[in-house]
């Protein structure tokens, strides 16, 4: 099956992960990390700097994607959009 994130097709057979995250700073210069939407909204108490919201696809240790949002809002627009093609 063959799903569209943005502009880009994946076929689902090759995505090793597919998994929302927060990016944050992690504190050492213009660093960044991913954390989970669960930490974020249960342990972080506004003590992180979010950069952005991310959907990411792993098709393999060297093939990475990356798509970064501005809000979580746009980013859970994009996860309607995946869900929907994979009824």
């Amino acid at each position: 099956m063959i799903i569209t994130i943005e502009d880009k097709q994946f076929d689902t057979k090759e995505i090793t992960q597919l998994y929302p995250a927060v990016v944050i700073k992690t504190g050492n210069l213009d660093e960044t990390t991913q954390v989970s939407l669960e930490w974020i909204d249960k342990e972080a108490k506004d003590r992180v700097e979010i950069v952005g919201y991310g959907i990411f696809v792993n098709i393999s240790e060297e093939e990475k994607y990356s798509f970064i949002f501005k809000t979580r809002k746009e980013m859970d627009n994009v996860i309607g959009k995946i869900a929907s093609q994979l009824k």
